[in-house]
């Protein structure tokens, strides 16, 4: 029988509610070739066959450790200690999903209270939730938790300078309701104040900022937060939790919330994820955050015990009242960072923001001594990605130099068209002063050449 046994009456009832005549014309949107396909799988295979196959077809994949990789834009490359992965597989930690009978886990219930209290003492925040999927997802929830909060508003601004994957999941995120997204422009590679201070109105729910931003630059928070507040709007800010190690935390410039990818703290670069996102707020906003509050306290015999002491999960009996979508949490990831965030303290993660700030700098200096090659936004100042404006379109750079195993950057012409020349480059600890020099010198050899 079907998973979910619908009656043919079940789907007309709800064919009639979404308004709709059938369920061809609700998924018409939907690309044909994504609702019409056909698995083309090869005649069956013995175990020892078909692990020669898929082995076979892991090999045509290039392992990033095998590249020297300047590759950033919302994945970074950082220093992983080993002990990460031993203690990720505990039996009592070991699980990448959330608790529903929930005193009954307490070593997950343990690991959620401790990620919470360590991402709230590294951003300066109050309140943390047990996580959510990604930097995206922390994006399009806080938009969502900021128009609950303010029923009567339903404009969202946004700076152009947040990643455009995340300002992409927020107009997926509000498709279907009366929202409107203001973007705004940028100068210079930062957020134009001038058009934030006009944009910011009465209707506005929150304004998003990150920083460092997509071209890594550093926005001027504080002063963006004074623009904001006097409007009433939330003030939302989109971090880099590494960054944190040298730059001024969102509490402390008066974030109502502070959001983020949680993946450069012990998570390795992967096409996909798992990621982890991150979502702090103020202590006035706990009732109103989505996910769950895990705290600590006592047994009847008086021994340490973790509880949920707060959950927001109206969609379990009052769906239409939710003020979130989200289900679930990435626990498995959220104890990654844990266990980074414990291993290396508040000394570590200050020496680990200023190795990147100053191997990034060191980068940018030799890469700009380089003919033909010159940062976009020199005036700027950025933590460990910055844009350099290229001889040739960015793309056929990139594609020399992984031919002698570097990754370059990320060409920024996929996002817009008058980028074409620029690339995105991320030089984080893990890149020694050997490895900018042989960038900056296939730089050289790349311009060098008619392309």
């Amino acid at each position: 029988m079907d998973y979910i046994p619908n009656t043919e009456a079940d789907l007309s009832a709800m064919l009639r509610e979404i308004g709709v005549a059938s369920f061809d014309e609700l998924v018409a949107a939907i690309p044909a070739s994504l609702r019409q396909f056909k698995m083309e799988l090869p005649p069956a295979m013995s175990e020892s066959e078909l692990q020669r196959e898929l082995g076979a077809m892991a090999a045509r994949n290039t392992p990033l450790d095998a590249l020297t990789s300047f590759l950033g834009a919302g994945a970074y490359e950082h220093f992983i200690p080993s002990a990460i992965d031993h203690l990720i597989s505990r039996g009592e930690l070991y699980t990448a999903y959330t608790p529903y009978q929930a005193e009954a886990s307490q070593g997950t219930l343990q690991l959620l209270y401790e990620y919470q209290s360590l991402i709230c003492a590294h951003t300066g925040m109050d309140v943390s939730n047990a996580s959510l999927y990604d930097g995206g997802t922390a994006v399009g929830e806080s938009a969502y938790l900021a128009l609950n909060a303010h029923p009567k508003r339903n404009r969202i601004v946004i700076s152009s300078a947040v990643h455009p994957e995340y300002r992409q999941i927020l107009k997926t995120y509000t498709a279907g309701m009366d929202v409107q997204i203001v973007e705004l422009p940028t100068r210079d590679g930062l957020t134009d104040l001038d058009a934030l201070a006009a944009a910011a109105d009465e209707n506005t729910a929150a304004v998003l900022l990150q920083s460092p931003n997509f071209f890594g630059c550093i926005e001027p928070m504080q002063r963006a937060g004074e623009l904001i507040k006097p409007k009433g709007a939330w003030f939302v800010a989109v971090v880099n939790p590494i960054s944190l190690g040298v730059i001024k935390p969102p509490g402390e410039y008066g974030a109502d919330l502070a959001i983020g990818e949680g993946q450069p703290l012990g998570i390795p670069v992967a096409y996909g994820g798992p990621y982890v996102g991150f979502l702090t707020s103020s202590k006035q906003l706990i009732h109103k955050i989505s996910g769950r509050i895990v705290g600590r306290s006592v047994d009847t015999e008086g021994r340490e015990a973790f509880c949920l002491t707060l959950q927001a999960r109206e969609q379990h009996i009052r769906r239409e009242k939710a003020t979130s979508n989200i289900c679930s949490n990435q626990s498995l990831m959220a104890l990654r960072t844990a266990i980074f965030l414990s291993l290396l303290g508040k000394r570590g993660m200050r020496e680990i923001a200023e190795l990147n700030l100053r191997r990034s700098h060191q980068a940018a200096e030799a890469i700009s001594r380089v003919p033909g090659f010159a940062l976009k936004f020199p005036r700027a100042p950025f933590f460990n990605e910055f844009v350099v404006t290229c001889t040739a379109p960015a793309q056929t750079i990139c594609d020399q130099l992984e031919r002698d195993g570097i990754l370059a950057g990320l060409p920024l012409g996929r996002f817009d068209a008058a980028m074409e020349r620029d690339l995105l480059v991320c030089v984080t600890e893990t890149k020694s002063t050997a490895n900018i020099e042989r960038l900056a010198e296939a730089l050289g050899r790349a311009a060098g050449q008619k392309v």
